[in-house]
């Protein structure tokens, strides 16, 4: 389902759901950019030199070369890139729609119209737990199959603008398989999603002052997050920011549920590190094109979620659309001023 904004926000495709139909087409959607590249988290990457060098191959020349076809399934999560380097988030899935959680993968790009020139890569990709404590899993979370379990992290180099394909290698023991994300990446299709650097656009969040104490209409995850304690207007400029746009119950990524439990667990863990504001993606909570909220739209996110984390200059410090693990939002927390 499509989501209005001014670019029209677009369901990204990191869920069981979309597997089946990614099997026949995988519509791909995206990652972070040049500056919106997130710290990593604790998850560690394999090396480089696990995965076979480019030496001026193309990518059919690398797949072939190197590996067989794999059944696997790698579905992008999001779809929000820019020149230079990017945080590549994708899924991996087995045909039957089970997550892929284990696997050592390492991307390999192209522009789409130059398919005979050489790739760039290895860029290896860590496999990031979206798994909380049990304290912090919500019922949203733990009464939905597809909830999404891990994300696959890279930082990804697109040397230009327009459309870039994407290859997984996936290494087995001493040989490798190959899958490609179709349409991997299309380079600033969305330059006006604020990036790292950027002062965070001024907006009011909703606030249970704002719904007469009853927060369901501002929060659709069960029980309700804790993070619509401050405006954002109230406390941009005075202390660190984490803005998450989500809606955990309508989230057709299927990650909404998960990336707002994390959120929780770190507000629990780190409370006086931030501000920490969970914003809805509708109005009223009814999905539709022309139901996005004006934070949403203030913001041009062509996606949800959106991950924010703002400093005391209320410049964008980290920038993820997606999922992310508790390990990444850490490290965000810790970068930030």
């Amino acid at each position: 389902m499509a989501v209005g904004t001014g670019n029209k926000i677009q369901a990204t495709l990191l869920c069981a759901a979309a597997v089946a139909v990614a099997s026949l087409l995988i519509a791909g959607c995206g990652g972070s950019s040049e500056e919106t590249t997130a710290p990593t988290g604790e998850a560690a990457a394999p090396s480089a030199s696990d995965f076979p060098e480019v030496k001026g191959r193309s990518l059919e020349q690398i797949s072939s070369d190197e590996g067989t076809a794999s059944d696997i399934v790698a579905a992008p999560s999001g779809q929000v890139y820019h020149q230079g380097a990017n945080r590549y988030g994708f899924g991996l899935f087995n045909v039957d729609g089970s997550p892929v959680d284990d696997a050592d993968v390492a991307l390999y790009v192209a522009p789409a119209d130059k398919p005979d020139e050489p790739a760039a890569g290895p860029f290896p990709a860590a496999a990031e737990s979206l798994d909380v404590e049990a304290a912090f899993q919500s019922r949203t979370t733990s009464s939905d199959p597809d909830a999404a379990t891990t994300v696959y992290v890279a930082d990804v180099d697109f040397d230009g603008k327009g459309e870039f394909r994407v290859v997984a290698l996936i290494k087995d023991g001493d040989s490798y398989s190959y899958t490609q994300l179709l349409q991997g990446a299309i380079v600033d299709r969305f330059a006006d999603v604020p990036k790292v650097g950027d002062e965070a656009p001024m907006i009011h969040t909703d606030t249970p002052a704002d719904v007469g104490g009853d927060v369901s209409q501002i929060d659709t995850r069960q029980p309700p997050t804790t993070m619509h304690e401050d405006d954002f207007a109230d406390v941009v400029g005075k202390e660190p920011i984490v803005l998450l746009f989500a809606t955990p119950a309508l989230c057709q990524s299927r990650v909404c549920g998960p990336v707002a439990d994390i959120a929780e667990q770190v507000k629990s863990e780190r409370p006086d590190d931030a501000a920490y504001i969970m914003q809805e993606i509708y109005k009223d909570n009814i999905p539709g094109p022309k139901n996005a909220r004006p934070q949403v739209l203030a913001y041009n996110l062509p996606s949800e979620p959106w991950l924010f984390v703002i400093g005391t200059d209320g410049k964008i410090s980290t920038a993820i659309e997606g999922a992310f693990s508790e390990g990444e939002l850490n490290a965000a927390l810790d970068k930030v001023d």
